[in-house]
């Protein structure tokens, strides 16, 4: 029974993952990992050169840092600080941000 539950809970969301994420743990993340000094409390930016993050949705941040964290998106600050994230940062990030408006 437990595994037909959790099979049908794989169909609803799609396999996407975001059963595992963890928003809260995103929010420590955020807040352990610096991000707030560039992106802001909340997501939104005080420094015109440095993107607000509230409003973009969880798929758009999961891209961005998985790119960032590969090198196949290039920006200095952001490769070094992607580099140190694990998959579950990534997950739980990007279900943080994507939490907030």
């Amino acid at each position: 029974m437990k595994f037909v539950s959790a099979f049908v809970l794989a169909l609803v969301l799609g396999f996407n993952g975001s059963a595992f994420a963890d928003a809260t743990a995103g929010q420590s993340t955020y807040a352990a990992k610096g991000c707030i000094g560039c992106h802001g409390a909340g997501g939104k930016s005080v420094v015109p050169t440095y993107p607000s993050l509230a409003g973009r949705d969880a798929a758009f941040i999961k891209k961005n840092l998985t790119d960032f964290r590969s090198g196949t998106r290039k920006n200095p600050t952001m490769n070094a600080m992607a580099a140190a994230l694990k998959d579950a940062d990534i997950e739980n990030l990007a279900d943080y941000i994507g939490s907030l408006k």
